[in-house]
C-alpha cells in the first residue's frame, strides 16, 4: 500500500519535463535540475508544457513509484518559471492534495491557526 506521512517533502519542478521520461529519466531530473537525491523519501512532481500532465517520482525504500495523472479537462496550476527563485518549489502535503484536486494555489492561503513549523 502506497501511503505518505504528514511530513514528507514535496518538490515541484517549475520548468516543464518531457513526459516520456520514466524511472531513470525523472530520476536523473531530481538529482541534477533539482539538486536533490530521490533515495531520500521526498515525492517530485513534474509536468508537461501544457501542464495537463502530471508525473511523481517516490523511493519507498524498495524501489521507485512513478504516479501519472492526466486531466481529461483544464490544466492544473503550475508555478511559472519566472515568478519563483531557483527551479523548485517545495510544497506541504496539503498543497500537493489541493493541486491533484484541481484548486487553484495561487488564491489559496492557510489561515493563521493552520500554519505549521517545518
Amino acid at each position: 500500500m502506497l501511503s505518505f506521512a504528514g511530513s514528507l517533502k514535496i518538490f515541484v519542478a517549475v520548468e516543464p519535463c518531457d513526459m516520456r521520461k520514466s524511472f531513470s529519466g525523472l530520476y536523473a531530473l531530481a538529482s541534477e535540475r533539482l539538486g536533490e537525491d530521490p533515495r531520500q523519501g521526498a515525492l517530485f512532481l513534474f509536468s508537461n508544457r501544457a501542464h495537463t500532465r502530471i508525473k511523481i517520482l517516490y523511493f519507498d525504500g524498495t524501489g521507485l513509484w512513478v504516479l501519472i495523472k492526466r486531466l481529461e479537462k483544464g490544466t492544473f496550476s503550475w508555478p511559472k518559471p519566472g515568478q519563483i527563485e531557483g527551479v523548485k518549489l517545495k510544497l506541504a502535503p496539503e498543497a500537493l492534495a489541493m493541486l491533484t484536486d484541481g484548486i487553484d494555489l495561487r488564491g489559496a492561503k492557510m489561515r493563521p491557526w493552520y500554519e505549521r513549523e517545518e
